[in-house]
C-alpha cells in the first residue's frame, strides 16, 4: 500500500492494517521456513509496510 493511501486511513483502520500485516509477515516467515515461499522479497515489503503504518500511528497519536 502506498503512503498516500495509508495517510487517508483513520487510526482504527491503521490498527487493523498493522494487525493484518503482522499476520502476513508471520505467514511468510512460516512459508520461508518450509521452503515454500514464492517471493522472498515480499518479507521485506511487508516489514517496510509495518514500519510505515507504525510511523503514521505514532504521528496521529501525538497530534
Amino acid at each position: 500500500m502506498k503512503l498516500r493511501e495509508l495517510k487517508e486511513l483513520t487510526l482504527e483502520e491503521l490498527y487493523d492494517k498493522r494487525k493484518d500485516l503482522y499476520r502476513e509477515l508471520l505467514n511468510l516467515r512460516h512459508q520461508s521456513a518450509l521452503r515454500k515461499l514464492d517471493n522472498p522479497a515480499r518479507i521485506r515489503q511487508v516489514r517496510r509496510g509495518i514500519a510505515r503504518v507504525l510511523t503514521l500511528i505514532r504521528n496521529m497519536e501525538t497530534v
